[in-house]
């Protein structure tokens, strides 16, 4: 049983910037790949960012490319979303997850465990 519990998120005008936070329980976060998804009113959840268990590698979706920075902080079961840039576009409910298998996922589907999501608003 994992659980995950997201913070950071809020309002803030286009080009400002916000850091969205990830605890996680557990014993065996260190070896959970992690992904942020997002999802606006009426729309699918899609793939934001995600970081392999270890941190070596990250991967993100074309539209935060060069914007926001994944990490982790194994020692404190915590991964970070760092969004710099911000665009109204970015405007969605942010989701934490876990992967068991510790890989690097963009896929809803290979996600066992989320977290309850943190709005980020984003004014123009």
């Amino acid at each position: 049983q994992v659980q995950l519990v997201e913070s950071g998120g809020g309002l803030v005008q286009a080009g400002g910037s916000l850091r969205l936070s990830c605890a996680a329980s557990g014993r065996t976060f260190s070896s959970y790949g992690m992904g942020w998804f997002r999802q606006a009113p009426g729309k699918e959840r899609e793939f934001v960012a995600a970081i392999m268990w270890s941190g070596r590698f990250t991967y993100y979706s074309d539209s935060v490319k060069g914007r926001f920075t994944i990490s982790r902080d194994n020692a404190q079961n915590t991964v970070y979303l760092q969004m710099n840039s911000l665009k109204p576009e970015d405007t969605a409910v942010y989701f934490c997850a876990a992967d068991p298998s510790g890989g690097l996922r963009e896929d809803v589907w290979a996600y066992d465990y989320w977290g309850q999501g943190t709005q980020v608003t984003v004014s123009s």
